[in-house]
């Protein structure tokens, strides 16, 4: 048996969903002036990985710090292109004519805000390995791993509990 096909429906942007975007370029950008702002700071070996406690638990070149902006950027691209075809997204109820625009606006609402914080992930990670390079005092302590936890896991739980009441 084959589903139909679904109903493709442009979602009007919001004018929470334009802050929302606005917000995500200027974190973007953000995130990139300050990496190329302390890049010449940093010393020839900073951490690139950080084990539960948020400690480095691994260590390279400095030019590997442009890593972090370049795939917070590329996630951040990727979901922009994505977020525009809601209809080939996979979701926990049948979409119908009827349901179609309320499951549409929650997946983009969804996908808006999750790459916000998959960017904000990347750029409280950069900092993490700026501040240790630099000998900065630490601002997350242990604190950081559930932060990371929950600017990932936060929207997608919520809108997930969103999407199964408007279905």
């Amino acid at each position: 048996m084959s589903e139909l096909p679904r109903p493709i429906i442009k979602i009007p942007l919001t004018t929470t969903d334009k802050v929302v975007e606005v917000f995500g370029l200027l974190v973007c950008l953000a995130f990139w002036l300050f990496n190329l702002f302390h890049y010449n700071q940093l010393p020839d070996i900073i951490p690139t990985h950080f084990g539960g406690g948020g400690k480095p638990d691994g260590y390279g070149p400095k030019w590997s710090i442009i890593m972090l902006p370049l795939i917070g950027t590329f996630i951040y691209v990727f979901l922009t292109i994505v977020v525009r075809f809601p209809h080939k997204m996979n979701y926990m109820a049948t979409i119908t004519e009827d349901n179609a625009e309320k499951q549409y606006t929650s997946m983009t609402k969804m996908l808006r805000m999750l790459k916000v914080m998959l960017l904000l992930v990347f750029f409280v990670i950069d900092y993490k390995t700026i501040q240790i390079a630099l000998d900065w005092p630490d601002v997350f302590g242990r604190w950081f791993l559930l932060l990371v936890f929950a600017m990932v896991f936060g929207p997608v739980f919520y809108f997930l509990i969103q999407s199964s009441k408007n279905s």
